[in-house]
């Protein structure tokens, strides 16, 4: 496959800047399967497209405040932006990195110095916080030194950086935000739960190679990034568990990446640099909450592998209704369809069985 087959036209007014005043009121372009119309609902209404006994998995990653604004000791302004701790170091993106010397400190005002380490290469260095003891004194010193950072396409100013993260952010360690989760509110996630459709997590902590476009002309010469991901032994068990005909339905392509890595490997725990593509198949996943993504990236790949080349009259549709775009932008909800496989049910067809299965 050639990248320039995942190329579309998205004019710019169309990515959103910023998000809706109420996150389940964004709109949902609900694809019914190859051969079927999609139909228009919102967020909100995502309890009564999915049946009793489907298991919806978020990802429960939560973003840090990972960009700081750092000065030199000769006055001159810098950023450090993190990425990974590892062995007590960061390593991070920082500006400019070539400027920049092993052992030389820089700080934010008062409220951090860091220390920049080895060049690792395209800008990333490791970094450490000259004062910090552990990962707890690391986070405290972000939460007064960092601001969140925002994708490159979002240019203007959000006013609570809550809104770049999701109502069940728990574990901090992410450069971006699993955008598809972003819509789900505690009443609908209530909602699920009062349909007997369990709500469980895994945790894969988003990098920022989640916005970078293939620069290969051959999808399979790229290169895909590595992130760092858990599947618990409850998503385990609940995934297991469910009923026959019941549905697995990832809340976005981070929360598909970590439980299809898993399959993959029969680690619950790790890095994953797996990349989907035509032709993958399956293992976990039958349907699919997303956002609507960057032209030529590796997550519009992923999509054409869950639903086939069909993706384009799904963005064509959602172009022509003035859909929005991008992190905060309205959402998709998919049926796997590519591979051949069949889910237990279209979407919005509560099987007798796996309603009876459910219920028993």
């Amino acid at each position: 496959m050639l990248t320039a087959d995942f190329d579309y036209e998205l004019p710019p007014e169309r990515i959103a800047q910023t998000p809706l005043a109420e996150r389940d009121q964004a709109r949902l372009l609900v694809d019914a399967g190859p051969g079927r119309r999609p139909h228009h609902a919102v967020v909100r209404d995502l309890p009564a497209l999915l049946a009793p006994g489907d298991v919806v998995v978020v990802n429960d990653t939560r973003v840090l405040p990972a960009r700081v604004a750092v000065r030199r000791a000769s006055g001159g302004a810098a950023e450090v932006l993190l990425l990974e701790r590892v062995d007590g170091w960061w390593e991070a993106l920082v500006r400019p990195s070539r400027k920049l010397k092993p052992g030389e400190v820089v700080h934010a005002g008062e409220d951090a110095a860091i220390e920049i380490g080895d060049d690792l290469g395209e800008g990333r260095r490791r970094v450490r916080f000259v004062a910090s003891r552990d990962l707890a004194d690391d986070l405290a010193t972000l939460d007064l030194a960092g601001t969140v950072p925002l994708p490159p396409y979002i240019t203007e100013p959000l006013d609570d950086d809550e809104r770049y993260q999701t109502v069940y952010a728990h574990h901090p360690g992410s450069a971006a935000a699993p955008t598809a989760g972003l819509h789900l509110t505690e009443a609908v996630l209530d909602a699920l739960r009062a349909r007997q459709i369990r709500v469980e997590t895994v945790d894969l902590q988003v990098g920022l190679g989640t916005f970078r476009p293939i620069a290969t002309d051959a999808v399979d010469d790229h290169v895909m990034h590595r992130e760092r991901y858990a599947v618990p032994v409850s998503t385990q068990a609940a995934i297991a568990a469910r009923p026959p005909g019941a549905r697995v339905v990832a809340v976005g392509t981070t929360t598909l990446r970590a439980l299809e890595a898993w399959a993959a490997t029969g680690a619950a725990a790790g890095h994953t640099d797996l990349f989907i593509r035509r032709p993958y198949r399956f293992a976990v996943v039958d349907l699919l909450l997303t956002n609507f993504h960057l032209p030529r990236s590796s997550l519009l790949v992923l999509i054409d592998a869950f639903v086939g080349p069909r993706w384009r009259e799904l963005y064509a549709s959602a172009l022509a209704e003035d859909y929005r775009f991008l992190s905060f932008g309205d959402a998709m909800l998919l049926t796997r369809t590519a591979d051949g496989a069949t889910p237990g049910a279209q979407i919005g067809e509560a099987t007798s069985q796996s309603a009876e299965a459910a219920g028993s």
